[in-house]
């Protein structure tokens, strides 16, 4: 839709200077036909306040038409403007209805494939339903309990390289330090919901094929990363989409355009990982920073951004 929008702005400025041009060529053939057609004779004396008057009667029509004509170019990019506004908006407020839930135990990954399955669940019982004698008569508690119970945990600060060890994750199940990493960068609400959402996109990755360790990233300067960090997009946001390897880019597009649950999974992860880079690379130097770019996780936000048209 928002294509759709741009092209018919576009349409409209090649119509507006199509107009401008027309008028102008016509109100030159205007005066080409005044100047041959009216006798020579009948051509007033040519004094200074009659030369100020010929010329602003030949220019002021000219002004006027492109006066009008950029004018409603104006117009025109205000309400692309606008146009795109509104459909970020339909967008944020789209992702924010189908944000999917984190689990609270979920399958730690190892660069494609997870440690553990989670076990099955026998089919649950219908529960029977309570008559309305024997539920309780005063619930006044309740709003006070669901208020205990959804309060959200005290941030926990982990270290920069449990951190970035956690965000590449292990290479196999006997890679002990970086599964230790991961316990720990989990005890930290905010980071657990990046860990889970990289590990998601991930996994839904490999089930198609697509590797991470085998997708080596364009080198990108931290200092390309912290400005992007800061919050720069455009030319900033096209250089950290390091990823071009065609293959990879053709089957995550195809899966966001096909696969609501996918689509889905890798905005909720392009939302955290962007939140995380915020809070996160102030504290990072030059050589942690370039370590966290080449995790797995960041070559998915790589991946993801470019296949979504973050990057460009």
């Amino acid at each position: 839709m928002a294509l759709n929008t741009h092209d018919a702005m576009m349409t409209d400025r090649n119509t507006e200077m199509i107009i401008g041009l027309a008028l102008s060529v016509a109100w030159l053939l205007l005066l080409l036909l005044f100047w041959l057609l009216i006798p020579g004779e009948t051509h007033p004396e040519s004094g200074g306040m009659t030369r100020i008057l010929t010329i602003t009667g030949v220019v002021m029509p000219f002004a006027l038409i492109w006066m009008a004509v950029g004018i409603a170019r104006a117009i025109n990019k205000l309400r692309e403007e606008a146009a795109e506004l509104r459909g970020n908006l339909s967008q944020l407020q789209e992702l924010a209805a189908k944000r999917p839930k984190p689990a609270s135990a979920e399958p730690i990954v190892t660069g494609a494939q997870p440690l553990r399955q989670p076990a099955a669940k026998a089919p649950a019982r219908a529960a029977k339903p309570v008559p309305p004698a024997a539920r309780p008569a005063h619930p006044a508690s309740q709003p006070q309990q669901a208020s205990l119970r959804f309060d959200a945990p005290e941030p926990v600060e982990i270290p920069s390289e449990i951190l970035i060890r956690a965000l590449n994750f292990p290479d196999d199940a006997n890679d002990q330090e970086t599964i230790a990493a991961l316990r720990m960068a989990l005890k930290d609400h905010e980071t657990a919901r990046v860990l889970r959402a990289a590990q998601d996109v991930v996994t839904l990755l490999a089930e198609h094929d697509v590797y991470m360790d085998e997708l080596p990233p364009d080198p990108v300067p931290p200092a390309i990363w912290r400005r992007f960090a800061e919050g720069e997009r455009d030319e900033i946001a096209a250089k950290i989409g390091g990823i071009h390897d065609e293959i990879a880019l053709e089957t995550a597009t195809a899966l966001l355009r096909g696969d609501e649950i996918f689509r889905d999974t890798a905005h909720h992860f392009l939302r955290h990982f962007d939140v995380l880079l915020t809070r996160d690379t102030p504290r990072l130097d030059d050589e942690q920073l370039a370590a966290l770019a080449d995790t797995r996780s960041a070559r998915g936000f790589m991946l993801i951004g470019r296949a979504a048209g973050v990057f460009g």
